[in-house]
């Protein structure tokens, strides 16, 4: 068992450190849910000690089963990305229930982070964001009610749960976008197999005046046939497009780099930088060719005679960064996401919080 262990440790995949924060996380709510649970047991009102016993059980339960989402040993699939998720909801719904058992004084403490949080994931607009930062100005006159601290603790539910669907929407994009570009790389991969096994079917060729055909990997002299197609087909090689789509690729990954200066990263375990690069490969494979295509047809006038391998090449690796022009909105939309994540309605707010009084 021991040894089995050790092995699935090895081939750990996620962000390690997020998970050993999450178990630090899990350690000092235990600590200060069993302080809590003995303050709320001396506290002089019945009822907070007597919800007190189930509360703490409740919360107990929750840490145990972050604890439990942690363990690879527990998880055959060995993803740690949802392992992650699915503890961090645990430890939310402990934090929860601690905040719902600790005497009034403590929550009152506490409640600038709280504001904090709902302020960082709830819309102006909403309600409940509203009525906790009204909580936030009146306990700077009047202690903390029972009344109110249901209505905060339910903000930060909900603050907590919106969190939680973003964190999932990042996944969601992040498992799309992984989709489409594995869909984009077998179109390539399909696209130079047939340029290989009958590279005479769309030759990526051109026929300058007086030169003879051009192509990617090599040129025929002038001739006395006819028919454009019968030249381009014994003009062109099964290297084509292999070496086209590598060029675009090449370009690509040039494109995919320089895109990565206006991201600073993200603490979320789901890395959406990572699959926007990813994605860009692919695409400048297929945009190569298609840019060439689309040259050789005539629909670029006065670029359809390219009179050198050189040439071809060039434009290709234009085309091949020029899927930067289609990939740009997947990018805008994976940002976004990120920030999302991070909070994306936080906004500054005027006076939710205590302000110094003036001496008399």
């Amino acid at each position: 068992m021991a040894g089995n262990r050790h092995h699935q440790r090895r081939f750990e995949k996620g962000t390690w450190e997020l998970r050993e924060g999450a178990r630090s996380r899990i350690g000092e709510l235990r600590a200060r849910i069993r302080i809590a649970k003995d303050r709320a047991l001396a506290d002089a009102d019945i009822e907070v000690r007597a919800a007190a016993p189930a509360l703490a059980d409740e919360a107990f339960a929750e840490l145990q089963a972050a604890e439990d989402a942690l363990s690879h040993g527990s998880h055959p699939g060995h993803r740690p990305n949802k392992h992650l998720a699915v503890a961090n909801v645990h430890i939310d719904a402990a934090y929860g229930l601690m905040l719902r058992m600790a005497p009034l004084a403590d929550v009152q403490a506490l409640i600038p982070g709280l504001v904090a949080l709902v302020r960082e994931q709830l819309p102006v607009t909403d309600e409940r964001r509203k009525r906790a930062e009204e909580i936030a100005r009146e306990v700077c006159e009047t202690p903390l009610t029972s009344d109110r601290r249901a209505a905060l603790v339910g903000a930060v539910v909900t603050a907590q749960q919106a969190l939680q669907r973003e964190k999932l929407r990042a996944l969601g994009f992040v498992r799309i976008v992984v989709i489409v570009s594995l869909g984009l790389a077998v179109m390539a991969l399909a696209v130079a197999l047939l340029g290989v096994w009958a590279p005479d079917v769309v030759p990526l060729c051109f026929r300058p005046e007086g030169i003879g055909v051009v192509c990617p990997t090599g040129m025929e002299p002038p001739s006395d046939v006819k028919d454009l197609d019968e030249a381009f087909g014994r003009a062109a090689s099964k290297w084509d497009y292999p070496v086209v789509e590598m060029t675009g690729t090449v370009a690509a990954s040039v494109a995919a780099a320089l895109s990565l200066r206006h991201i600073r990263g993200t603490s979320a375990p789901y890395n959406v930088p990572v699959a926007l690069a990813l994605l860009k490969l692919p695409m400048g494979a297929l945009t190569a060719v298609l840019g060439l295509v689309l040259m050789r047809g005539d629909f670029l006038p006065g670029l359809s005679a390219l009179d050198s391998s050189g040439q071809i090449i060039a434009w290709a690796l234009i085309f091949g960064y020029a899927q930067q022009v289609f990939t740009k909105f997947v990018d805008d939309q994976g940002l976004a996401v990120m920030n999302a994540s991070c909070g994306p309605h936080a906004r500054p707010y005027a006076g939710a919080g205590c302000e110094p009084q003036e001496a008399a």
